[in-house]
């Protein structure tokens, strides 16, 4: 039995203001999935199916969620990420300080640590050079998301991870098909940056670790995510193709032995699990609510709405992208629902799954920094910052996050569709 648009549309919108309004993410989801199939015209099993069968078809995401857990632990905790994003300031100095903090905060993004966690980890770091600078709080949180946002469009995260695993690619293909609109949301973010260094609340005092913890050197910090990037990309230039779920726990054990702190292991492995368990709630419950929109009839009247309104199919991939990081104020939420209901109608417009994974995990970008999500709270906390200022920062991260997406289509339209 097929859902009605209607009904797929009541259910998100249901998830939606019930995450607005502080209720669990992972409840509201499931809410609204279960609201959606009994409004689209289900009866209670056959809705209840299809939530199951949605979180059933996430299953593999979650379990690579759960291994890049291994890396993302042990760099943080060995003090790894603190080291690359120091290295990266030091080299590029106080002059280009902004290129430095959103480089940095790529580059953990980029080799497999939360978007979040990437953000809070840099913070310190932009807050002292906030200070020693007399830049604006809002110019140094651009900076930190501007470079989180690029990182995660090529990093082995959930988000990339969830649209590899619908389109049946390479992850390591979706990570290096969108090099380019990385690099150009850096250059769009240091622009901006330099139009609001001067506009709102300072920082107060310098905020950077007062405590000096013992670092490892870079090339120990670095050869973890190295040696897990290069196993990923092995496929590429040979038979042998090692899956997500062996390349990043084995980075994150090769960083522990190299940063001499395989004691210590276990404890690191529990910080990963911990790190990622949040995610990977969410991931279940984003998977009931796609489960109740793939059965839905939204995806052929969406491709009707665009053939009314005049708009090329294949703009479905980014539409689809920026509308469902709408919704959900996630990029991990809005990659996996927009590739899991539009694959097909992607596919079929012309573009090849490659093609359309990238764009769409580009697109999911777009709005992740919306409050209703926790990229939101967690970012404006890492720089002592209020809400209502917090708020003023939006459309410049929306910029970020469309010229992203502007790139990554125009990228594949011409070179690859």
């Amino acid at each position: 039995m097929q859902i009605t648009t209607f009904g797929a549309i009541f259910g998100l919108f249901t998830a939606i203001i019930l995450i607005i309004k502080k209720f669990q993410p992972v409840y509201s989801l499931m809410l609204g999935a279960l609201v959606g199939g009994l409004i689209g015209g289900c009866h209670l099993s056959q809705t209840v199916e299809y939530m199951i069968n949605g979180a059933k078809d996430i299953s593999p995401s979650i379990l690579r969620v759960l291994a890049s857990g291994v890396l993302a632990g042990c760099l943080i905790k060995t003090g790894s990420v603190n080291k690359i994003s120091e290295e990266i300031i030091k080299l590029l100095g106080t002059d280009k300080a902004i290129l430095g903090i959103a480089i940095s905060t790529m580059v953990l993004a980029g080799v497999g640590v939360n978007l979040d966690v990437a953000i809070i980890t840099v913070a310190p770091i932009g807050m002292y050079i906030g200070n020693k600078l007399s830049y604006s709080k809002i110019s140094i949180l651009l900076a930190l998301a501007g470079g989180g946002k690029a990182g995660n469009i090529i990093s082995p995260n959930p988000n990339t991870l969830a649209v590899s695993e619908n389109f049946n690619i390479t992850l390591s293909n979706v990570m290096a098909s969108n090099i380019v609109p990385a690099i150009c949301g850096i250059f769009i973010t240091v622009i901006l940056t330099k139009l609001i260094i001067d506009k709102g609340s300072k920082f107060e005092q310098s905020n950077i670790l007062q405590e000096k913890k013992e670092m490892p050197t870079l090339f120990r910090s670095l050869i973890g995510p190295l040696v897990s990037i290069g196993l990923l990309f092995l496929g590429n230039i040979s038979s042998v193709s090692i899956d997500p779920l062996i390349a990043l726990p084995l980075g994150g054990i090769v960083c522990v032995i190299a940063t001499g702190n395989i004691k210590k292991l276990n404890n690191y492995l529990a910080y990963g699990v911990s790190q990622m368990q949040g995610v990977c709630i969410l991931l279940i419950g984003t998977g009931t609510l796609a489960g109740i929109i793939q059965m839905s009839n939204l995806q052929n009247s969406t491709i009707t709405v665009l053939e009314v309104l005049s708009v090329p199919q294949f703009l479905l991939a980014p539409i689809s992208g920026i509308l469902m990081s709408l919704a959900t104020a996630s990029s991990t939420a809005g990659a996996t629902i927009a590739s899991s209901t539009f694959k097909e109608a992607i596919i079929s417009s012309g573009f090849s799954a490659l093609n359309g994974a990238s764009i769409v995990n580009a697109g999911s970008s777009a709005f992740e920094q919306l409050p209703h999500g926790s990229l939101f709270h967690t970012s404006a906390k890492s720089v002592n910052m209020g809400i209502k200022e917090r708020f003023t920062l939006l459309p410049y991260e929306i910029m970020v996050g469309f010229s992203m997406t502007v790139v990554s289509t125009l990228i594949n339209i011409m070179f690859f569709k």
